[in-house]
């Protein structure tokens, strides 16, 4: 359902970056910047406020880091999804289109 990859150069605050594609179907890449090592939790919500998918779990390193989301298994509509660690919380809407 999920795959990480790891980019270049250090930022300097955390940030949620928007999905691309968006719309999607059926695949997207989410981006996360870390300025520190930190738990990170991130997790895709439907439009009723229920969590569908966990996509990360784990303390991951400082740096630029995707991850993919493979909605395939998920009916088209608006999801969101929220990023959280110990000092920053934000969420994004994304639009799966089948």
């Amino acid at each position: 359902m999920t795959g990480i990859q790891q980019t270049s150069s250090m930022p300097t605050v955390f940030f949620l970056h928007q999905n691309y594609p968006n719309p999607f179907n059926p695949t997207t890449t989410i981006r996360i910047d870390l300025p520190h090592a930190a738990k990170v939790k991130l997790e895709i919500f439907n439009i009723l406020g229920q969590r569908v998918a966990i996509l990360l779990n784990e303390h991951k390193p400082a740096g630029h880091h995707e991850v993919k989301f493979d909605g395939r298994e998920f009916a088209s509509g608006v999801y969101f999804y929220r990023i959280q660690t110990t000092e920053f919380t934000a969420i994004k809407k994304m639009l799966l289109m089948q």
